[in-house]
């Protein structure tokens, strides 16, 4: 059974795409969040600054999120729940790319 997880896509006040995630990226759905990331990244392909990767809803990520995310590290930065900052940190993703908490009213 798939883990619900859900991606959209929206610009932030300075007009950079965002990708936001809702929900837990696991095994399961690890296909369609390489997906979006993936064509998130080539749409801001050329622009100044990396794509912004929102996980501030997503309280479960497994390691093949963690994978994924580590080998987009370069081309993203995260904003993500304020509970997945140690796990981060932990994995040495923090050393990689910029890791932010997500605001607690929400990302």
């Amino acid at each position: 059974m798939s883990t619900l997880l859900t991606l959209d896509t929206a610009r932030s006040n300075d007009g950079k795409l965002v990708l936001i995630a809702a929900g837990e990226i696991d095994l399961s759905n690890i296909d369609t969040f390489t997906r979006a990331l993936t064509m998130a990244i080539e749409e801001t392909a050329g622009s100044d600054g990396k794509l912004t990767v929102d996980l501030g809803t997503v309280k479960y990520l497994d390691s093949a999120a963690i994978n994924v995310l580590f080998a987009h590290a370069e081309q993203i930065q995260l904003i993500v729940h304020p509970f997945l900052i140690r796990i981060f940190t932990i994995t040495g993703l923090t050393e990689l790319t910029s890791v932010e908490p997500a605001s607690p009213n929400g990302s």
